[in-house]
């Protein structure tokens, strides 16, 4: 588990976390004062939680719990989003840096459309996370 006042990751797998500049990427997209949690889960524990608390049936690569306005917890499923970058012709780390400033946004109460995916973009070239993905 790696904690900082106002952020904390949690692995629960066994799977290793793309190196990312995790609390930059905080502090650039939420307050200041803004708690976050970011809790790395499997495929079971993802759906599950998906299932119990949007009524979905499927495995998310990432779920955005809004706690109220200053704290929030992002369960990513780090496994889920290896199996789908490529076909998105996305890096991994591109995909999870992605996948993680979106669910930031998501507490931040934003919804999905061509404003979120412009603002996502904006946060990951201000953090100079690019896409360097290759077809093979």
């Amino acid at each position: 588990m790696t904690a900082n006042k106002n952020f904390s990751i949690t692995n629960t797998t066994k799977g290793r976390i793309p190196v990312l500049p995790f609390f930059k990427m905080k502090e650039l997209a939420l307050p200041k004062n803004y708690t976050l949690s970011l809790v790395i889960v499997g495929d079971t524990r993802s759906q599950r939680l998906n299932e119990q608390y949007r009524g979905k049936n499927y495995i998310p690569n990432v779920l955005s719990f809004p706690l109220d306005k200053y704290t929030g917890e992002i369960v990513l499923n780090l496994r889920q989003a290896r199996r789908e970058h490529a076909a998105r012709e996305e890096s991994y780390e591109y995909f999870v840096a992605l996948l993680i400033v979106h669910g930031m946004l998501h507490l931040k109460g934003m919804q999905h459309g061509s404003t979120m995916e412009k603002r996502e973009q904006q946060l990951l070239s201000k953090l100079n996370i690019t896409n360097t993905f290759r077809s093979r």
